[in-house]
């Protein structure tokens, strides 16, 4: 069996780091638990143009947010152009200083109101692809397609970082994201 990875993406960041100057207290409750997110960026609808397979629209007014981290170097020099393209410089990459096991616990358990909110915003996104080509519908489907599949492995490894500050090795046992009502580990 395979382990889930961690990908570090702060130590690569060098000089970049600087356009991510998003307040956490602003953040998008649609970010993915991680490092980078969106809060309170431009509504220009620029960041699916650098990094379509990391950055979704919030409602009508395109407001950017982090669906997917980055797990390569390459996509997070997507990110950085992402971020860079956003105006008011409002997406951050201070996640994991705010981040702990028992958040994304708790943003996990409430990822059926994700997963509702962009079904129901799908129809829209497909009436403003047809003009802007940028695929945002079909993106919205990816996201809820993530968190049905990989996106738990992905968050057990981030659990296990969080708590760690170490990628998980073969030997290592990953968190579970849920516990019961006693606080035990559960499925």
């Amino acid at each position: 069996m395979s382990v889930a990875t961690y990908f570090d993406p702060l130590p690569l960041l060098g000089e970049a780091q600087a356009v991510f100057r998003g307040q956490w207290a602003e953040r998008l409750w649609l970010n993915v638990p991680g490092p980078f997110y969106g809060a309170g960026t431009d509504n220009c609808g620029t960041g699916r143009m650098y990094a379509p397979a990391l950055v979704l629209y919030e409602g009508e007014h395109f407001t950017e947010y982090v669906y997917r981290q980055p797990r390569t170097a390459q996509e997070l020099r997507q990110l950085v152009d992402a971020a860079e393209a956003e105006v008011f410089r409002a997406y951050g990459c201070d996640g994991d200083d705010h981040w702990t096991p028992e958040t994304v616990r708790e943003w996990w358990r409430n990822r059926a109101r994700i997963k509702e909110y962009l079904a129901t915003r799908r129809p829209a996104w497909g009436n403003d692809d047809a003009r802007s080509g940028q695929g945002t519908a079909a993106a919205a489907h990816d996201y809820a397609a993530y968190i049905d599949g990989e996106l738990a492995a992905h968050l057990r490894a981030y659990l296990f970082w969080l708590d760690e500050r170490r990628a998980p090795t073969a030997v290592d046992r990953l968190p579970l994201l849920s516990r019961n009502r006693t606080g035990c580990a559960g499925s």
